[in-house]
């Protein structure tokens, strides 16, 4: 028997977009006037040289040094070439979501990697920054200004190694050297800033004024000496001084994940139950009764004695909610009590109700027991299959959407404790008979592995495929997931759309069908490939602890135009496996009719937003909620508890579930060759 310690069962988090930097822009209009020169005129005389470090100035800043440490399990998803930035903080000083970062005044340093939760940087300050002047003094005048920046960690997805609008904007409010408040729009409240001034004869804040916001009209000020100087936002009135080799480290922020481990069991839950309940998007769609939620598994979690007990009572209050993204780390050791036994073979049920064995493994119970591939299934230990499936609970959560839940029902039909005993009816292919055996379980995980796609990908093949189909002559691209190597995933998406052009490609199929989600950003970035002009598709509210209501926070989501536009019609492929960031993607892509949508059912419909929503709990668990509430500009809930609906709907049967044909790949062929005539 395989020893249960090499169960390796890891929950899927299907996140839109939990990412290493949250950022938020909108474009800045800069005018510039030109004024003529007369050649008579006298010289504009040059600024005073800056200051350098040396015998004079041993404590000008030069070089700065610090840690990231890091909670969130999202921190280095994709982050292929992460870096440190001095970043231009003019776009929070004028409160300009959209402000671009200019590529002359991007300095960038290394980040290294020294332990499962910590990164240390370094900095190199350049002698004269080319930061954009900022006039902060207060003073009535129009002066030089100063250059204000702060330390944030960035990566790099698109072009070259700096920084384009696509990669972010705005200001950092995470990860960073200062502390922002999303209770009042990212406020910067605390931290450090690194202030670059021409001369001494710059003034800058001294605290935060009677509004509490930093760079607003009643700020005190004083003279600021030139050069760099360090800002320390945490005193009041504002410490500022300079050091050479400062260090600074950088704030995780409000997506760190929230640690309840070191409570009691009843103390974790009910801090988990205050901040979830109130916190959570959906409870009016979903008709979460949270009273009675807490009145069933309070009592649970206050009888547990041990942390098998308090998992059991934490896993199944996430099970009473439906939503595919509410998820649990898995305890190996009740896995295996309750689902560590199957039967050596695979189920699929069709459009058509039948349920019928798709794989069979060799010398394990199904297979000795005469059950052959194509078999059709007609009682369950008694009961006809289609009810005993309706009466299973998948082990990874209730889904968000009843077609999602049932695929996963059918997958843990089989899933049962190792020994149990099942009799079941079955009919083989060609056979008029039916036929019942008594099954025994044994411990066997293939059978999971091969039902459920998230088990089943090539860890090899990469994150973006393309080919043109023979016979069609159809561009085809398969995305896997939003959740790899950002920076490749961007090269190979624009190699292929490049490809698509410079061959005049008639049409184009994308498949995200198994496509587990990631990164929402870099989706609606593919997805401006495929439009002329952009679009705005939704925005995103939060519960606000001010004001008791869900507020819309930052810029909407939207399609932007990308360098490259590719306009032949588009068929995406989607079914009950394509979510969160991937459902942002087909939505965006089908908006306008631009695409045809081809599946046998919608999308998995869980589209909250997780990334402020972990919890670290006692007994080593994980778990998060959606915390991000997704809306049409209209103000209507975004696709959760619905997914992407097909404009063609193919039915599964049995020729498809036996991998003889792919009739959703075929209907999209027929459908695009229609829109090419």
């Amino acid at each position: 028997m395989p020893d249960r310690r090499y169960l390796i069962v890891a929950v899927v988090v299907l996140a839109l977009a939990a990412l290493a930097c949250i950022n938020f822009t909108l474009f800045a209009e800069e005018t510039t006037e030109s004024a003529e020169v007369s050649p008579t005129a006298e010289p504009t005389p040059l600024p005073p040289a800056p200051v350098q470090p040396g015998e004079a100035n041993p404590d000008e800043p030069v070089f700065i040094t610090g840690t990231i440490t890091f909670t969130s399990p999202f921190f280095l998803e994709g982050n292929a070439e992460p870096f440190v930035l001095l970043e231009d903080e003019a776009g929070f000083v004028n409160r300009d979501l959209e402000f671009e970062f200019p590529l002359e005044g991007q300095a960038i340093g290394p980040v290294e990697l020294v332990s499962d939760d910590t990164l240390v940087y370094s900095l190199s300050l350049p002698a004269v920054p080319q930061g954009t002047p900022v006039d902060v003094d207060n003073d009535g005048e129009e002066d030089r200004g100063v250059q204000v920046f702060v330390v944030a960690y960035w990566s790099n997805t698109w072009d070259g190694p700096f920084l384009e609008p696509r990669d972010g904007r705005g200001w950092s409010t995470a990860y960073a050297s200062t502390i922002t408040d999303p209770e009042r729009e990212y406020e910067i409240i605390g931290g450090t800033l690194v202030v670059w001034a021409p001369d001494d004869e710059q003034g800058f804040p001294t605290g935060f004024g009677d509004d509490g916001l930093l760079f607003t009209e009643d700020d005190p000020t004083a003279p600021i000496p030139a050069g760099y100087s360090l800002v320390d936002l945490n005193e009041e009135p504002f410490r500022i001084y300079k050091e050479a080799q400062p260090v600074i480290d950088l704030i995780e922020g409000e997506i760190a994940v929230n640690d309840l481990s070191d409570l009691s069991y009843e103390e974790a839950f009910d801090a988990l139950f205050e901040k979830v309940s109130r916190e959570y998007p959906f409870t009016a769609e979903k008709h979460v009764d949270w009273d009675a939620l807490y009145a069933e598994f309070a009592p649970r979690v206050a009888s547990a004695r041990n942390d098998e007990d308090f998992y059991r009572a934490i896993r199944d209050f996430g099970y009473a909610i439906p939503d595919g993204h509410i998820g649990l780390t898995i305890n190996p050791d009740v896995f295996f009590l309750e689902h560590g036994g199957s039967f050596g073979m695979v189920l699929t049920e069709l459009s058509d109700g039948r349920v019928i064995v798709t794989s069979v493994l060799p010398d394990m119970p199904a297979a000795e027991a005469g059950i052959k591939v194509g078999a059709e299934i007609i009682e369950w230990d008694g009961v006809p299959v289609g009810e005993a499936i309706s009466r299973v609970q998948p082990y990874f959560g209730t889904r968000s959407t009843p077609h999602h839940n049932r695929v996963e029902q059918v997958a843990f039909l089989t899933r049962v404790p190792p020994d149990t005993r099942v009799e079941i009816t079955f009919r083989n292919p060609g056979e008029g008979s039916p036929e019942t055996e008594t099954l025994r379980a044994i411990v066997e995980y293939e059978s999971l592995f091969q039902a459920l796609p998230y088990f089943s990908e090539d860890e090899f093949a990469l994150p973006v495929e393309g080919e043109v189909l023979d016979e069609s002559g159809l561009g085809y691209i398969r995305i896997p997931t939003f959740s790899e190597d950002y920076n490749l995933m961007a090269r190979l998406w624009e190699r292929y759309i490049q490809a698509l052009i410079d061959n005049d490609i008639p049409g184009l199929i994308i498949d995200i069908r198994t496509n587990g989600g990631g990164n929402g950003g870099l989706a609606l970035d593919f997805a401006g490939y495929l439009f002329d002009e952009e679009i705005i598709l939704s925005q995103r509210s939060y519960y606000s602890e001010e004001s008791g209501e869900f507020e819309y926070i930052g810029v909407p989501s939207r399609i932007e135009p990308a360098p490259l536009y590719y306009d032949g019609p588009v068929a995406v492929l989607v079914g009950p496996y394509c979510a969160s960031a991937c459902e942002g993607f087909a939505y965006a892509l089908a908006y306008g009719g631009r695409s045809i949508i081809v599946g046998h059912t919608p999308t998995a419909g869980m589209f909250g937003e997780v990334g402020r929503g972990q919890y670290e709990l006692p007994g080593d668990l994980s778990m998060q909620f959606p915390t991000g509430r997704p809306e049409t500009p209209d103000g209507e809930v975004l696709i959760e508890g619905v997914g992407v609906v097909p404009d063609i709907v193919v039915p599964l049967t049995e020729d498809e579930a036996l991998g003889r044909v792919d009739a959703v790949l075929e209907a999209a062929i027929r459908a695009l060759q229609e829109e090419i005539r």
